[in-house]
């Protein structure tokens, strides 16, 4: 149980499709070694933009999935009525990692008790940008009839419960960057108040669209002074940083109470002990910078969990590599350490896969989980030159062993939204 008499939940199986391909080895091996993700841009056109660069997924199908065991199969048949054909990329690659987290706990189609509660900020929008095309300049007959339901947030979760032919919940949560910290945070809560056995959790995102690329350079949010050097492009707390990398990917983790995990001999990569999340209350697309609510979602995760400040061991930083994001995040994780900051490490998964959107704090927290199990925390890449206003530890360019007893996984989003996961290791 856990110190506030709730069942401990754990993470018992994990799922990537990230931009290095499909599987969490391959995540792992590439993020552990500090290996950039960013290239040019190939999937269409985007010599007409400040940004030509992006850390997209390599071209996939479902025939990449991992398969099932049929010997772990329950009464279904192998994918319902799942149709591949009709996923949009973010459904796609949600699945895939789905697939690889469910084999990797080593649970069966048609797991009874199970849901799925997952989080993405565009589902499908290369759907809806495609179909819009079609309709405006090539005539509306060539439009599918189902560009509607195929492109909306929601079908993700809806994908993965047909795949894996799960009946309980199946909701998405949609609150931008913090999207998938948030699906996490509450799926934990539904295993602790025993409305689920087991939980399908994470993000998925396929953002590298025309017109997300078009929107973000719009906004000048994204990184233009490294489409010569594209494995530079995504630094942050770097003094040279210009703004995030937009990248593609899902992350997902399979959710249950501690106890059943290891009845079942299950591996057990970490626990989800605290969640917390607040709102600045402040702009559309700003933090406010005296990040006085960036600092009490951390300090509610920390207490939620239960455990000592002290014991934080690792940090995941949000770190988008913008200019302001970088600073306020540095200062208010200083404010919240106190005298241990110096002592600390943290770093940026995004410095080596690109800002992935509403799949960013699975990511994190999968990367969170892998370096508590594995005893290694992987770098921030790309620290060249020192920013005075980003003055912590975050393992610059080289990952380093250690062993952390836990580990805080910030996230932040657009709307002001704070979000904060702390992991124990087992």
């Amino acid at each position: 149980m856990a110190l506030n008499g709730s069942p401990r939940v754990v993470i018992s199986g994990i799922g990537v499709v990230s931009p290095y391909g499909v599987g969490r080895e391959r995540f792992w091996n590439h993020i552990s070694r500090g290996c950039s993700a960013t290239r040019p841009i190939i999937e269409f056109d985007a010599s007409a933009f400040p940004c030509t660069v992006a850390a997209p997924v390599p071209a996939l199908t479902i025939e990449d999935a991992p398969v099932i065991d049929e010997r772990a199969q329950g009464n279904g048949d192998g994918g319902g009525r799942a149709d591949p054909r009709r996923y949009s990329r973010a459904s796609l690659i949600g699945v895939i990692a789905a697939l690889e987290a469910w084999q990797d706990a080593g649970l069966r189609l048609n797991e009874p008790d199970a849901g799925v509660l997952v989080g993405s900020g565009a589902g499908g929008i290369d759907v809806a940008e495609r179909s819009y095309y079609e309709f405006f300049t090539d005539g509306w007959k060539r439009v599918t009839p189902y560009a509607i339901p195929v492109s909306i947030v929601g079908m993700i979760s809806s994908e993965i419960s047909i795949a894996l032919e799960l009946h309980g919940i199946s909701h998405v949560v949609s609150t931008g960057c913090t999207s998938s910290t948030d699906a996490i945070g509450y799926a934990t809560s539904m295993i602790r108040s025993g409305d689920a056995e087991i939980m399908l959790s994470g993000g998925a995102d396929a953002c590298v669209t025309p017109g997300m690329i078009f929107g973000f350079s719009k906004m000048r949010a994204i990184a233009t002074k490294y489409n010569d050097v594209p494995g530079e492009a995504s630094r942050p707390f770097d003094r040279g940083r210009d703004g995030f990398v937009l990248g593609e990917g899902a992350w997902m983790v399979v959710l249950e109470r501690e106890d059943r995990a290891r009845a079942r001999g299950a591996t057990i990569y970490a626990r989800v002990e605290g969640y917390g999340s607040t709102c600045d209350a402040y702009h559309r697309v700003q933090m406010d910078p005296n990040g006085e609510q960036i600092v009490r979602a951390m300090r509610l995760a920390i207490e939620r969990a239960g455990r000592p400040i002290e014991e934080i061991g690792y940090v995941n930083f949000h770190g988008t590599s913008t200019v302001l994001n970088d600073a306020v995040e540095s200062r208010c994780v200083r404010e919240l350490l106190g005298s241990r900051a110096d002592a600390v490490p943290g770093s940026s998964t995004k410095s080596m896969i690109g800002h992935p959107q509403g799949a960013s704090g699975a990511a994190g927290i999968v990367t969170s989980a892998l370096a508590l199990s594995r005893e290694f925390l992987p770098p921030t890449i790309n620290q060249r030159e020192r920013d005075p206003a980003c003055d912590l530890d975050f393992i610059p360019n080289t990952g380093r062993n250690a062993s952390a007893q836990a580990a805080l996984c910030n996230c932040l989003g657009f709307g002001s939204k704070n979000s904060a996961i702390v992991l124990g290791r087992v």
